[in-house]
């Protein structure tokens, strides 16, 4: 049988998917696969047969398409279409006056000169695409093939809340242009960074500049690429807003590192204050939405916290696996077909509200015990 058709999962039985906003209907019913089944699979093979991840890819690209700047939407769409880091080209020739200048500022500890980038980084092609990528590190957020695509399109859908609500209550609108380019574009580099291993894990992160190599990496990218100024700035603001000195420390020390690596002057860019101790005067308050959109990762952290250790439960309990093959492509091939499907957050509600019994024949409608 086709891949494609035995994994026509009805986790999401209906969807709605327009410009202005997203409405995705779940309801479980599923065709059953085996434990050896799941391992044949490829990550991108479970994301796209993923009602949830492709129903947010759909959404992604319809607000990329949205987009009112010719310019901005195009390039908005060719990095979502292929994220490949054309930043290498920028490094190219480079890459120990990058390294050495990062590190001066010491904002590479423990870091090598030898994986200062993430491996197989090709300017003109990602390593697959965004839709695939996890949205975060194996133990954290939407750790799944297609968690990048759910968490953008939740966070492009907050953010477009933020936007309509300032417009409801205090009669003013916001550039809604960066506020989607900004939202879409803060994880760019994930595909990269988070790359899929052999035995099914995702690639472990590096720090630069004191947060998840992703985002500088990302908003490098975004410059390398000739964005504008206010959306790399929003961008950067994702990690952290500049309300207060302590927290604007952020996001300038991102714009510099970026700079960096995209050998261009931050200030002349326009993405720094004339004295390059600030974001640029007064504050985009795009920047603060894209910073509150960007918000998932407090409520889903800790529910794949949670989640994890009750899905090696039933594994070991229900599957027949042992404790070793809790760290292995066994149990990795499991989890990744079960979360892609129905995402952790769902499943999460589900313990949460019916207990883990009511999880375990949720498990065991995906994979045959």
């Amino acid at each position: 049988m086709e891949r494609r058709e035995f994994l026509k999962m009805g986790i999401i039985a209906g969807a709605a998917v327009a410009a202005s906003g997203m409405s995705v209907l779940a309801e479980a019913s599923y065709t059953e696969f085996t434990l050896s089944e799941c391992r044949k699979l490829t990550p991108q093979q479970m994301a796209e047969n993923s009602g949830a991840v492709m129903e947010s890819w759909k959404y992604i690209q319809a607000q990329a398409a949205g987009i009112k700047n010719p310019g901005l939407r195009k390039a908005v769409q060719d990095i979502i279409a292929n994220p490949a880091p054309r930043l290498m080209n920028a490094v190219s020739g480079r890459k120990k006056e990058v390294y050495k200048e990062l590190e001066k500022n010491g904002w590479l500890k423990g870091v090598s000169y030898d994986t200062f980038l993430p491996e197989n980084g090709s300017a003109k092609q990602a390593n697959q695409p965004f839709y695939s990528a996890p949205g975060s590190g194996y133990s954290s957020h939407h750790c799944y093939p297609g968690g990048l695509a759910t968490h953008t399109a939740l966070n492009v859908e907050m953010s477009l809340a933020l936007y309509d609500n300032y417009k409801k209550i205090y009669g003013f609108d916001l550039d809604r242009d960066v506020v989607v380019a900004a939202q879409i574009l803060h994880d760019l580099h994930k595909p990269w960074v988070f790359q899929w291993q052999k035995d099914g894990s995702s690639r472990n992160e590096n720090k630069l500049a004191g947060t998840g190599e992703h985002h500088v990496l990302g908003v490098a990218e975004s410059i390398v690429r000739g964005l504008p100024a206010e959306v790399c700035v929003a961008q950067a603001c994702a990690h952290n807003h500049p309300g207060f000195s302590k927290d604007e420390e952020g996001p300038v020390r991102w714009l510099k590192a970026a700079s960096i690596i995209a050998d261009v002057d931050p200030v002349k860019y326009g993405l720094l204050a004339a004295d390059g101790k600030t974001l640029p005067l007064q504050r985009s308050m795009e920047a603060f939405v894209t910073h509150l959109g960007d918000h998932d990762w407090v409520l889903t952290v800790p529910a794949a916290k949670w989640l994890i250790p009750a899905m090696e439960e039933i594994a070991m309990q229900d599957y027949g696996m042992s404790k070793a093959d809790l760290k292995s492509a066994k149990f990795y091939a499991f989890r990744n077909a079960v979360f892609s499907q129905a995402t952790i957050m769902a499943l999460y509600h589900l313990m949460q509200k019916d207990g883990k019994e009511a999880l375990r024949k949720q498990v065991h409608a995906i994979v045959k015990a």
